[in-house]
């Protein structure tokens, strides 16, 4: 029997190619809301981060987020997501 394929993303924040159920996926919404999406099936543009704070911050520093999101974001809005990402670090 074929083994099942597993989907692979990569982490905007360290560039680690990681099976897509180890990161986390940030949305940008309708509405240019940026939000934390659990399903990874939420629609709109997302991007991918690994569950550490070390590749939040390195997406934060190299501007990735917004980059990647196709929008801008302001550091009030980094320090909201720096908060909403906490309950996802290991």
């Amino acid at each position: 029997m074929k083994t099942k394929k597993i989907p692979m993303r990569r982490c905007i924040g360290c560039m680690e190619s990681k099976p897509k159920k180890e990161l986390v996926r940030i949305v940008s919404d309708e509405q240019l809301e940026i939000i934390m999406d659990d399903t990874g099936k939420a629609q709109g543009r997302g991007a991918y981060l690994c569950p550490s704070r070390n590749c939040f911050e390195l997406a934060r520093k190299k501007r990735s987020i917004s980059r990647n999101l196709e929008v801008s974001v302001s550091e009030e809005r980094y320090n909201e997501i720096s908060e909403e990402f906490k309950k996802y670090e290991q």
